[in-house]
């Protein structure tokens, strides 16, 4: 099969999206290639962590952040502290040991944690936060409820909208065209790379007259297939067979861990895409599964904040990634790269180009409303 290369200006916007302006949203922490950390402004600058549920070995954001922390921990030369949440009940006394511990720097990964680390930097506005995934904004007033937090937030969207087109490319080619997507919960930074999938394979359709099929996922009524948590569990497995049994064989599981019981479902012949992380590296046992993954350069974001604080350069404005800033985007396709449909790497790189001028509109409900 041939990807068609015309361009299409008018572009699909998910429905009931609100178009956010993100190429001037506020400052980006400092660029992590322009050379080595210095030592710390302040000796007693002390970063800190908190994972949500999923936990650090979760192959996939949590991960990411720390490797983000470890990797500015070492160059800067100071030890970092790192907590392990294994329920939720454990976010807010994990919290309230990192105060204790006097960090100067804490950061928050997850949206779940948003509550808890709204009620931390209130009650310590001397010490400055970092959340991932989330714009600290319980009161639901649309601003940050504490000027001491900076949201690290990824318009995934964008990537995901590649990575449905590449999906929805590769089961035509198969001769199958149908895929899915699941995701672990409801929340926004989940749901924003199954509006972007959908929509992906929308566009694929509209450019090459095809009828690939979507399931999992309406993105009009925001609703569909959800496990209730990030566990890799009997659960997940079902949720995906179940999707397997409708006759997708490429799936995207959106949720940390949950792959793993994705890939356990899968048969001969079945892919996945992979979320946050570049997961074939990541988890090289399902690599041979794993299509492509959508990335959210987590790591990096980290990196830079840590970086930027140590340097007493701590700014609280919103950071958003985008395909603009490399925030988000798609791995490499390793093994598959060969494989691929003809022309199929050069139409994504024509629509991220397009994505990144305007030309193409690519949103979703969950979009950052920094």
């Amino acid at each position: 099969m041939t990807i068609s290369t015309t361009k299409k200006l008018a572009g699909v916007v998910t429905a009931a999206g609100l178009l956010v302006a993100l190429a001037g949203c506020g400052s980006a922490p400092t660029d992590n290639k322009t050379g080595a950390a210095e030592k710390p402004a302040d000796s007693n600058f002390k970063p800190c962590i908190v994972s949500d549920d999923g936990g650090w070995n979760d192959k996939s954001f949590n991960q990411s952040a720390k490797e983000g922390l470890d990797k500015i921990s070492s160059e800067l030369g100071v030890k970092a502290v790192e907590l392990q949440s294994d329920s939720a009940n454990d976010y807010a006394p994990n919290m309230e040991e990192l105060v204790s511990q006097n960090c100067t720097l804490i950061i928050t990964v997850g949206f779940n944690l948003a509550a808890a680390t709204v009620d931390s930097a209130k009650a310590n506005p001397d010490i400055n936060y970092a959340i991932i995934d989330d714009s600290a904004d319980v009161d639901g007033d649309g601003k940050t409820d504490a000027p001491n937090i900076k949201p690290l937030l990824f318009d995934t969207v964008q990537a995901a909208y590649l990575g449905g087109y590449a999906a929805a490319a590769w089961s035509d080619q198969e001769g199958v065209n149908k895929v899915g997507t699941f995701g672990g919960m409801q929340i926004p930074p989940v749901t924003i790379f199954m509006d972007g999938f959908v929509d992906g394979v929308k566009k694929f359709n509209e450019d090459n007259n095809k009828k690939v099929e979507t399931v999992g996922w309406d993105v009009a009524k925001q609703n569909g297939a959800m496990t209730g948590g990030f566990a890799a569990n009997d659960t997940a497995k079902q949720t995906a067979q179940t999707l397997l049994d409708q006759g997708a064989d490429v799936l995207l599981p959106v949720g940390g861990p949950i792959y793993q019981s994705a890939a356990a479902a899968m048969g001969e012949g079945d892919v996945m895409l992979g979320v946050d992380s570049d997961v074939a590296v990541s988890d090289p046992s399902v690599a041979s599964k794993v299509l492509v993954s959508i990335m959210k350069r987590i790591d990096e974001s980290v990196y830079a904040v840590v970086k930027d604080a140590a340097a007493d350069k701590f700014d609280a404005t919103p950071y958003v990634g985008t395909l603009e800033n490399d925030g988000v985007g798609l791995s490499s396709f390793h093994d598959f790269e060969s494989k691929l449909p003809a022309g199929l790497t050069d139409k994504l790189d024509e629509l991220k180009k397009s994505i990144i001028d305007g030309s193409i509109k690519v949103t979703s409900v969950s979009s950052p409303k920094a």
